[in-house]
Parts: C-alpha cells; sequence; structure tokens
C-alpha cells in the first residue's frame, strides 16, 4: 500500500525514513492559523488532520500520513517564531521554565481517520538572553515550534525532557506512528514490507 507524508519538512521526511517504507512527500497548502479560542491541543490535532485529509483527497487509495506541532507556554500557543529576535525573545522566556511541546498525528485513507496526540515537556536551565542569541545564531531554528531545535543544538538549553516517545519532539512520533500504520494494513516489520530479517551478513576482514 502506498504511503504518502503530508509534509514539507526535512525532519518528518528523515524520521519517517527510520521505518525502511517507501513513501511519497505531497506537502498540503493550508492556514495553519488557530482558530479563536482553541487550545494548544486541538489546534495540533486539527492542524494535522487538515493536512493528511486535503493530501489523501490527492491520495484516495494511500495511506496519508499528516503531523504538526506547537508549543504551549503559560496558556499561550506559540508556533515557529520567522525571525531570529522572535525566537530570542521566546527562548529568553522560557528560562527555568517548563514548556509543553503538542504534537498531533492524523493517519487517513479515504473516509477512514486515526489519530493521536504526543505530550512532551521541556525544562528549561536558566540562561541569559546572550546565551539564547548564541543559540539562535548557531542553530537558525526559525522554522520549529518554540524556537528551538531538538535535533541539533537545542538540548544545551534543556535540563530534560518528558515525553513518551523522545521521536515526536523532533515532529513525527514514531511509536503511534507504527501503531496507526498497522491499523492502516501495513506493518514495517512485516516480511513483505522488504526489511532485511535475520542477522546481517559478516564482513570479511581486510587483507
Amino acid at each position: 500500500m502506498q504511503i504518502v507524508l503530508a509534509s514539507s519538512s526535512p525532519y518528518r521526511r528523515e524520521l519517517l525514513e527510520r521505518f525502511g517504507l517507501p513513501f511519497l512527500v505531497d506537502p498540503p497548502d493550508i492556514d495553519e492559523s488557530p482558530l479563536p479560542g482553541e487550545t494548544p491541543s486541538a489546534l495540533a490535532v486539527r492542524l494535522a488532520v487538515a493536512k493528511a485529509q486535503t493530501v489523501a483527497k490527492r491520495h484516495p487509495a494511500a495511506l496519508v500520513v499528516g503531523s504538526d506541532q506547537v508549543a504551549s507556554f503559560n496558556g499561550s500557543v506559540l508556533g515557529k517564531p520567522g525571525t531570529s529576535e522572535r525566537a530570542i525573545r521566546q527562548l529568553a522566556s522560557f528560562s527555568g521554565q517548563r514548556v509543553r511541546f503538542l504534537t498531533g498525528l492524523a493517519v487517513a485513507r479515504g473516509t477512514s481517520l486515526h489519530t493521536h496526540l504526543d505530550v512532551t515537556t521541556a525544562r528549561f536551565q536558566r540562561f541569559d538572553r546572550q546565551r539564547a542569541e548564541r543559540y539562535v545564531r548557531r542553530d537558525n531554528p526559525l522554522d520549529c515550534a518554540g524556537g528551538i531545535r531538538f535535533e541539533g543544538l537545542g538540548p544545551l538549553l534543556l535540563e530534560g525532557v518528558d515525553t513518551e516517545d523522545p521521536s515526536a519532539a523532533i515532529g513525527l512520533p514514531l511509536i503511534a506512528l507504527g501503531r496507526l500504520l498497522r491499523l492502516g494494513g501495513v506493518d514495517p516489520l512485516a516480511p513483505s514490507a522488504g526489511v532485511r530479517e535475520g542477522p546481517a551478513p559478516r564482513r570479511k576482514n581486510p587483507a
């Protein structure tokens, strides 16, 4: 069964590649603005569903994977900062605080739809604005929710994270995705999935 990733994110593409399954990438074009009074959790799931369903209309026989992540701090929704100054201000306000990163996941095929929400709580170190500036200059996290790149230098600002799935912080919760793909009829560990079974062949020692 064909799998389609409804995303333009290189991070989500790299995460999905871990499953060893062939897939297409078809970025959706949707309005990601929050609705009035919408909670961060509802926003993350709604956008994931909108991405999956938009692309599923173009691939009615495929399993379409959509995902979206928003950051939540002091009751406010934080998306991608877009500019260095905004990223620095966000990060400076996180010093010594806890920030929630909510990752919505949706897998659609035709009218069938399965969803999941993953919550990662990041515990930030205490740091000053100058450290935030140095981080933004080096990691350039302008396209990351909350202005932090977990797969980059972001961990240097953290005391730790509380999560059920480390891949969720990067943007695609693989534990839940594996379960939703199986519900849709695709098992990355099935013999027909093309994943090599058994131990890898030994390499001969060089002469």
